[in-house]
């Protein structure tokens, strides 16, 4: 096989993977984990369905590797929204509400991607995951940690649990609850990040999930 088409089925097999991920975060979403299967979610990328097992093991590791995604997109285009800030506490505003506005808007993918955590395989290691983690890191550097390896969990833990308390059927508790203990805990003030009634990055008021997704590359 020369390098130029080497090239070429690198491109498409990355354009295929692309494809299943937005096709599941968008099946999930509209019908729920349960009702979606992964040949749903083969049909609405227009993919062969044999073709899903060749990047994800089954389709738990298929649906947390997406919502990882639009958590890692979500959050990357929260931290770099205009106007452009290194300013840490702003950026450890913004972060707390780009996850916050996800359980929001998102949150039958988010109560999903929780339940999913409680497996006994807990996270998925993947591209998405890693990416993720290196943001959520980078902000705790930036709001001035001088322990990063203890406050990063911590940021995790906490973040996580707060969306568990907005997800939870019947006993939902409200972001304007949460926002307010963790922009407490963490110093900031209710100004900063994206306040209640603004728009949020990923949210609902901005349903459309294509830009999270490369998939109209056209190998060259």
């Amino acid at each position: 096989m020369s390098p130029r088409s080497a090239s070429v089925n690198e491109e498409l097999r990355r354009r295929s993977r692309e494809r299943l991920l937005r096709a599941a975060l968008e099946l999930v979403g509209e019908r729920g984990y349960d009702a979606t299967t992964l040949g749903d979610i083969a049909d609405r990328a227009g993919s062969a369905r044999g073709l899903v097992s060749y990047y994800f093991p089954g389709k738990r590791q298929l649906v947390q590797s997406a919502v990882h995604r639009l958590m890692h997109r979500t959050l990357q285009e929260a931290l770099e929204c205009a106007p452009c800030t290194q300013d840490g506490g702003e950026r450890m505003a913004r972060a707390i509400d780009a996850v916050l506005g996800l359980a929001r808007d998102r949150t039958v993918l988010m109560r999903q991607h929780m339940a999913g955590l409680l497996d006994a395989e807990g996270f998925v290691q993947c591209p998405e995951q890693r990416r993720l983690a290196e943001l959520l890191r980078d902000t705790v550097v930036r709001h001035g940690s001088r322990d990063v390896d203890a406050d990063y969990p911590m940021l995790r833990v906490q973040l996580m649990g707060a969306v568990y308390g907005m997800v939870l059927p019947n006993v939902p508790l409200t972001l304007e609850t949460l926002r307010a203990e963790l922009f407490a805990r963490y110093g900031l003030e209710w100004a900063q990040g994206f306040p209640p009634g603004t728009e949020t990055p990923g949210g609902s008021r901005d349903p459309d999930l294509s830009r999270y997704f490369d998939t109209d590359h056209q190998p060259k």
